[in-house]
């Protein structure tokens, strides 16, 4: 297969399938999906079997027990699942673009991995979009989004194309940093740096895996207005500031000493 879509949830199966119908209706087909689940209940399973009749695509679902916010190591054992050498990483909610994996295996390059972004909705259109509208591709129209009652705010990320969409990547000012819920890079590289660093719950641990990849000699390349998805709102239970604080300093100590491996990571899990 051309790649691997890597996306974490945990018991969100309505996000969940918006987001499986939003990949199941790509233009390249050539591609799995892996659900990195951090302990859902039942119901996801649920879900995943019924919809594994109805794509196209193989549809694998690694879990693991609830045991707080390990999104680090339930990635680090997707990543080992995947069966393509490159892994495409999203969140369980958000809906991907119909030309999304195939922008991302367009731009792809050895020595590189990529950074997009996403456009945020409120909670309101994030309830009301339906399966019809993913698979219409109605839910990243400006207009119809407008008439949703969607606020007045920069839209250039839904309908940038073409050289505008280049011209945009080149002058923002958003550097092109490791996004979990739009990056994508090889899969020897990931292994190479031994994954997610699993020290780490919410808050930058995908920012510390890209700061890695720049050790390891890796660059990376700006695709936010290429590779687009919509956001769908949620809460943030799971945030705290002491978290925050002893993630900063896991991040500093990658940045000050150039480190490249982490020393719990994928190799923990074996």
């Amino acid at each position: 297969m051309k790649a691997s879509v890597i996306m974490s949830t945990y018991n969100a199966e309505a996000w969940l399938e918006k987001v499986i119908w939003g990949f199941s209706v790509q233009t390249e087909k050539d591609f799995e999906i892996i659900i990195a689940d951090d302990g859902s209940g039942p119901k996801t399973k649920e879900l995943l079997d019924r919809l594994r009749q109805e794509i196209d695509m193989p549809l694998v679902h690694v879990w693991q027990e609830d045991n707080g916010f390990q999104k680090s190591q339930i990635l680090n054992k997707a990543i080992m699942a995947s069966n393509s050498d490159y892994l495409i990483f999203t969140d369980g909610d958000c809906i991907p673009r119909q030309d999304f994996v195939a922008t991302h295996i367009k731009f792809r390059e050895p020595g590189y991995f990529l950074s997009g972004g996403y456009f945020k909705l409120p909670m309101d259109i994030s309830i009301a979009i339906a399966k019809d509208d993913i698979v219409s591709q109605r839910c990243f129209d400006v207009k119809w989004l407008t008439g949703m009652g969607l606020p007045d705010k920069n839209k250039l990320k839904l309908s940038a194309k073409g050289f505008m969409a280049s011209f945009l990547n080149f002058v923002t000012p958003t550097k092109a940093t490791w996004n979990g819920h739009n990056s994508s890079g090889w899969k020897t590289d990931l292994v190479f740096i031994n994954g997610f660093n699993q020290e780490m719950q919410y808050g930058g641990q995908d920012r510390e895996l890209g700061e890695r990849l720049f050790n390891k000699g890796l660059k990376s390349k700006q695709i936010r207005y290429n590779a687009v998805c919509v956001h769908l709102d949620h809460k943030r239970g799971y945030v705290n500031e002491e978290t925050w604080k002893k993630n900063y300093a896991i991040r500093k100590n990658t940045r000050d000493n150039k480190v490249i491996k982490t020393p719990v990571g994928i190799d923990s899990n074996e």
